[in-house]
């Protein structure tokens, strides 16, 4: 079985253009994120899924700089290029992660996919309920499930956020979800304003330089002896998903 780690990614952003490619401390946070990404265990390859947009060639040099493949497709159906990219790197499983989650844990990728191959899910995440920080999400299906959702789902939502047709779908698909052992739902560690940018800057400053395999736990106790952290970003809502 072949599990390939997908990430979504371009440049245009309604709330922070070129989100992905701002520096904190000389590297762009698309590059921490692959450097995460890539200490996962059970990932046998990582894919770049961004368009077809001229803006978006640049980060094509990143993956190539990187030594990761990229996929170029639609714009706006990125279900049709997660399939698409999927069908040309022969992925079995995938795993579906969003460039905007520079803080992404390994060990929580490498959990979620345990739990999905050790039980008898169509889909597994850390989001059904939300009890990890946001920008820690995590969502693994397989191959053929992601053909029978390219093939039938319908609506503009399910084509641009990929996954709601499957847990939208709860009686028809096996849904499996994994918690964190308190709920820390209300962190917010992901990249979609300038006050989020503000946050994961500090915390990479703060803990990259004496430990670059900080995780969650490292993040939570930096927030806990720093309680200011966590009010930078504290009033951002999270963007609502179309119907």
């Amino acid at each position: 079985m072949k599990i390939v780690a997908i990430i979504q990614a371009r440049m245009g952003s309604t709330r922070l253009p070129g989100k992905i490619l701002k520096k904190v401390m000389g590297k762009t946070l698309l590059e921490y994120q692959l450097e995460r990404v890539r200490r996962a265990k059970q990932i046998d390859e990582i894919i770049i899924a961004t368009t077809e947009k001229k803006e978006d060639d640049v980060i094509v040099q990143i993956c190539n700089q990187n030594s990761i493949r990229c996929f170029r497709g639609s714009e706006e159906n990125v279900l049709e290029r997660y399939y698409k990219a999927g069908l040309k790197y022969h992925a079995d499983l995938i795993v579906r992660l969003t460039s905007d989650c520079p803080l992404i844990d390994p060990f929580i990728i490498d959990r979620v996919i345990t739990t999905y191959l050790q039980h008898n899910y169509d889909y597994v995440s850390n989001t059904i309920e939300r009890t990890y920080p946001r920008g820690i999400d995590v969502e693994v299906f397989s191959m053929s499930i992601l053909q029978e959702v390219y093939n039938e789902a319908s609506t503009l939502a399910q084509r641009e956020h990929v996954t709601p047709f499957i847990y939208q779908n709860p009686i028809r698909f096996k849904l499996g979800n994994v918690r964190y052992g308190t709920n820390e739902s209300r962190q917010r560690w992901t990249v979609d304003t300038n006050e989020d940018f503000e946050l994961i800057s500090k915390i990479i400053t703060l803990l990259y330089p004496t430990n670059k395999n900080f995780t969650i736990e490292d993040i939570l106790k930096l927030i806990k002896n720093n309680p200011d952290l966590e009010k930078v970003n504290s009033h951002i809502e999270q963007k609502e998903m179309e119907k």
